[in-house]
């Protein structure tokens, strides 16, 4: 049996309807590249393991004993892949006609990429803002000081989320979402798996940092597309989301800016982001129903 092109690798807790629509979306599309589908369920509570056992018995299932998080849970699947390209997946992704295939073209016609994102569609039918630069401080001031909403058509503003760009084209991008997101496997063979410091988030930042940091390229193209419900996982622990939030994003600032900035900018930067923290938290508290 010749090993496949392709394994699409999908980590999931508590997503079962969802997987379903993603399993049965990938099993439906007629894309030429071979390829094979690994999931890692993290404990879920809502029969995903059983479901995917019953409905999708092609499918390589690793069913975790406890949710190991996202970042292990991505690295167990890749340890088994056998495909020569890496499709990191959410399983809130719905996988349309031909964007396995153009996914897989460009990364075949640009050497130079080390992995290629497809743009997202949301529900709506709008596009999903789904690349960012890196968190350097400048960035993280025109955050705090709200001027990328005010003026988040210009460039120097707009940076961080790229709100100045219409994702109509082709492009180097810093990072995009992890949601659809191919990467080569000789890339990950060099530079690592995911960090298992950054269990849910900043974990795709970090591998599209260190992807580039090592010299490659991370690039987005609109030619390929795909539905993304969004979020799916982590809404369903928001207050306790937006603190592991806070907490990958200062682990990445530690590994990354720690003694490569000026320490001015750098103990600035934290700053920024603990008000920023507790500014969200109280919001959230402000928000949240109150419970009788």
């Amino acid at each position: 049996m010749s090993e496949p092109t392709l394994s699409i690798c999908i980590v999931s807790w508590n997503t079962r309807d969802l997987l379903d629509a993603c399993l049965v979306s990938i099993r439906a599309i007629s894309d030429e590249v071979t390829r094979e589908v690994i999931v890692v369920d993290n404990a879920s509570a809502d029969g995903t393991a059983e479901m995917v056992r019953a409905d999708h018995p092609e499918v390589t299932l690793i069913a975790n004993a406890d949710n190991r998080g996202y970042a292990a849970g991505n690295n167990q699947a890749i340890e088994v892949a056998r495909g020569e390209l890496i499709l990191l997946l959410n399983p809130d992704i719905v996988v349309l006609e031909g964007a396995l295939d153009t996914l897989v073209r460009f990364l075949e016609d640009h050497p130079e990429a080390a992995g290629v994102a497809p743009r997202l569609v949301l529900m709506d039918g709008s596009v999903q803002a789904s690349c960012r630069s890196f968190p350097t401080p400048d960035v993280v001031l025109y955050e705090a000081l709200g001027l990328s909403r005010l003026f988040p058509r210009r460039r120097r503003f707009g940076k961080y989320r790229m709100s100045w760009w219409d994702y109509d084209d082709e492009r180097p991008v810093d990072q995009p979402m992890a949601s659809a997101f191919l990467v080569r496997r000789s890339v990950l063979d060099e530079i690592g798996l995911m960090d298992e410091q950054f269990p849910i988030f900043f974990n795709d930042v970090d591998l599209c940092k260190r992807i580039w940091d090592a010299g490659r390229e991370v690039w987005y193209t609109s030619r390929a597309s795909m539905v993304h419900v969004g979020g799916a996982s982590t809404r369903q622990v928001r207050r306790r989301m937006l603190t592991e939030s806070h907490r990958s994003f200062l682990r990445f600032y530690r590994k990354h800016y720690r003694g490569e900035i000026a320490s001015w900018k750098y103990s600035g930067a934290l700053a920024l982001l603990q008000c920023g923290y507790v500014l969200r938290l109280l919001l959230h508290d402000l928000r949240a129903p109150t419970r009788r």
